[in-house]
């Protein structure tokens, strides 16, 4: 399944990579993204997947995702989803709104995990 990706990267408590691409393979517990350039493999990453289905017909969808980057290479990125939400979005996002928007929640979702 094809799909608008946007993703934000963590690395030691800094935001070092925003960007967006498209999906080439989509999973329950994973997703492989073509962008045009190389992540840090192990880097915690936020990914904004713009979602097929509306919601009640009318609202669409965006899935966030956190996981992990697990493979990437040659501007293919390989990541994990360990936690999920949907959200509505707005028929249209202001640009650079992705790469303003707070970064709090992944954040607290990296420090959760590296606790255990």
């Amino acid at each position: 399944m094809e799909r608008e990706i946007r993703y934000r990267v963590l690395e030691q408590d800094k935001i070092i990579a925003v960007g967006s691409g498209k999906t080439l393979n989509l999973a329950s517990n994973g997703v492989a993204f073509a962008i045009g350039n190389d992540l840090p493999v192990g880097a915690f990453i936020e990914l904004s997947i713009a979602w097929p289905a509306l919601l009640e017909n009318r609202c669409p969808l965006q899935l966030i995702g956190f996981g992990r980057v697990l493979r990437s290479a040659g501007g293919v990125v390989a990541s994990t989803i360990e936690q999920y939400e949907f959200r509505t979005l707005a028929r249209v996002v202001p640009e650079g709104a992705w790469s303003a928007r707070g970064d709090q929640k992944l954040r607290r979702w990296a420090e959760a995990v590296a606790r255990g």
